[in-house]
């Protein structure tokens, strides 16, 4: 989607007639929706500077003009696009426009500087590495720039800043980002104008501006080729038994709807370990290699941060990135936009999107229309938040209203937890969520223990991590998590202090999970759903305790920074039966997935004494030690334990 278009001499003429901010006001309002005063301030001091830039004699006038490019399939806009022909081959400029006066200082992290925005210092991308990232994009996923060969040659042009010596903006940290997109300052307006002419020294003779814009969404073929490399050999995303099963129905579908334009939607249900997101992964590399154009979509970050970092090897940033969807993405796609959407965890969809739940419709409904086949793999055992919506029921709704054909199938085998559904029963009647037969049979080969002290459990998690970085400290959600963004684990979240132990919730990493010095950070459910490890330590809050021989939940134990019960206090003005059933089913579910996440292994400590001593008594109960004589139990305790 293009806001404005035009020739060089027509968007010069528009800027000094005074007409051109008045149109793009207009066509922004009619293809996008409202805007706000201050972009349309930053329209009209930025493209005032352009259209200086644009008063060369030798940038011929039919060189095109568009203002304002939104990339598809992302929330991303091109502020400014030139094009036209060297003589040799059709370009397409792009300049990333900034009003920024000042860089305060070059950062540590690749690409981002620090600089003074919105009234206080912030850390964001560096502008040469922005305007590069937009042209990847559009050259990784444009049909036609990829098969008519457009250059795209982006930079940045800054017209408030003057540059210093030894400026931060240019320094050699960023040079390889400036080689790639240079950045032009407040007084290089000619240096801009050679840089432009450099490329377009003739119009655009092809329409290469409306090829950009109508182009179809497809993955480069160098992409495709890499994702398959990466994806041959690496044991984390083979398929195993019922997993190729339902890999293979869902690859032939997907493609056979795509070939017969036959709108499709399929359900895969599974509990933990149940190899769901192996299952996605696979689907989305190998679909992207029939020329499909497939993403992968979960409502938490979590996972996707991890399964695109874990798939990364040498491919770009941008390129996995854009692979990778959050759930909120598509209220404003059309219809049947994307070939395929696969939807991990489509138990944690929302109704709503947007930062304050105010825009779309339905998550489901807006997958489902935006592509041509949809599959969701689901647990709805593993909803904790009370905007958890996704359920199989309101799939079938909207998969009838879309006139989609249904199709559902459901994994049964555990993979994680040592392949021991007896586990999961067993866990699910210790938590009483549900009575099960298996009351006193957890398996024999899941490394199951309970710690009195956190101090000794997190150093066992500690000394098991060592041999492959895959296991992970976790807590509920009961201790408040700083607002203020962290960069050292110097502030401890979690502290109890009759053990004298603390730690720290894991910082804003993305990828904590698979990040080699996160082992003593603790992961919350948010950031730890819908991913695996070899071992897990939970700290069970004082939200989950144990009185009258039951198992008891308390939602004011939350933290206040905890949004997944946001609501709950209101509810229980109204209707506290109900607020009390919905908290409660969150709680419990919270622990199930917490304790869910090793597949060796979970350890427990209960801040509870009585709740730790009832989990304790329980695992005493269970199969693996009914053999044993009461002393062999007990060593056994103990080996394991250390109760």
């Amino acid at each position: 989607m293009i806001i404005y278009e035009a020739t060089k001499t027509e968007f010069i003429s528009d800027v000094t007639n005074e007409l051109l901010v008045e149109r793009l006001y207009e066509s922004y309002q009619q293809k996008i929706g409202r805007t706000s005063k201050s972009e349309i301030n930053s329209w009209e001091n930025s493209l005032h500077r352009m259209s200086n830039v644009m008063q060369d004699n030798e940038i011929p006038d039919d060189a095109s003009v568009a203002i304002e490019f939104k990339i598809p399939n992302t929330s991303k806009r091109v502020d400014f696009l030139i094009a036209g022909h060297d003589g040799a081959q059709d370009h397409v400029v792009i300049v990333e426009l900034k009003q920024w006066s000042e860089v305060e200082k070059v950062t540590s992290k690749d690409a981002l500087v620090s600089t003074y925005l919105g009234g206080k210092m912030r850390t964001v991308t560096h502008p040469s590495y922005q305007a590069w990232s937009y042209a990847a994009l559009i050259e990784d996923f444009n049909q036609n720039v990829q098969d008519q060969h457009i250059a795209l040659k982006p930079c940045a042009y800054l017209h408030n800043y003057r540059k210093l010596d030894n400026d931060p903006l240019i320094d050699p940290h960023y040079s390889d980002h400036l080689a790639k997109a240079p950045v032009f300052a407040k007084g290089e307006i000619q240096k801009l104008r050679d840089f432009i002419k450099k490329y377009v020294r003739y119009g655009d003779h092809n329409k290469l501006i409306y090829q950009i814009e109508r182009g179809k969404i497809r993955p480069s073929k160098s992409l495709q080729d890499s994702l398959a490399s990466l994806l041959k050999g690496n044991q984390e995303f083979v398929l195993i038994d019922e997993q190729k099963v339902f890999y293979e129905d869902a690859f032939h579908l997907a493609i056979e709807s795509i070939k017969s334009n036959q709108k499709r939607v399929m359900v895969i249900e599974g509990g933990p370990g149940t190899g769901k997101s192996v299952m996605a992964i696979n689907l989305l590399v190998n679909l992207i290699n029939e020329d499909l154009t497939a993403l992968y979509v979960s409502k938490n970050s979590a996972p996707r941060n991890v399964y695109a970092s874990k798939l990364k090897g040498t491919i770009k940033k941008t390129q996995i990135d854009n692979l990778f969807k959050g759930s909120g993405s598509f209220y404003e796609s059309e219809k049947k936009e994307f070939d395929v959407l696969i939807i991990d965890e489509a138990h944690r969809l929302n109704e709503k999107s947007g930062l304050f739940s105010n825009l779309g419709d339905n998550q489901i409904k807006e997958v489902i229309h935006s592509s041509k086949f949809t599959i969701f793999f689901i647990d709805e055992n593993q909803k904790v938040t009370l905007k958890d919506i996704g359920s199989i029921d309101l799939i079938k709704k909207y998969a009838n209203e879309l006139d989609a054909e249904l199709v559902q199938g459901k994994l049964t085998s555990q993979f994680r937890c040592d392949g021991s559904d007896a586990y999961i029963a067993w866990l699910d009647d210790v938590l009483q969520i549900r009575k099960t037969a298996n009351e006193n049979d957890r398996g024999v080969d899941y490394d199951f223990r309970v710690y009195d002290d956190p101090n000794n459990m997190l150093q066992k998690i500690e000394e098991l991590n060592k041999k492959n970085n895959k296991s992970r400290m976790l807590a509920g959600y009961c201790w408040e998590w700083p607002k203020n963004g962290r960069t050292s684990t110097l502030h401890k979240d979690i502290v109890i202090p009759e053990h004298n132990f603390n730690i720290s919730w894991n910082l804003s990493d993305s990828i904590w999970a698979i990040h080699q010095d996160s082992v003593s950070e603790a992961g919350c459910i948010h950031t730890s759903q819908g991913l695996e490890f070899d071992y897990v330590g939970v700290i069970i809050g004082p939200d989950l305790a144990f009185q009258d021989d039951q198992v008891m939940t308390d939602y004011t134990k939350r933290a206040k920074t905890d949004q997944s019960l946001k609501g709950i206090k209101t509810l229980a003005k109204e209707n506290p039966e109900k607020a009390q059933i919905l908290a409660d089913q969150i709680i419990r579910n919270t622990y199930r997935t917490l304790m869910t996440r090793g597949q060796k292994g979970c350890f427990i400590f209960c801040t509870d004494p009585e709740l730790n001593e009832y989990f304790r008594e329980r695992l005493k109960k269970s199969v693996v030690y009914q053999d044993l004589s009461p002393r062999q139990a007990e060593v056994a305790a103990e080996d394991r334990g250390k109760y």
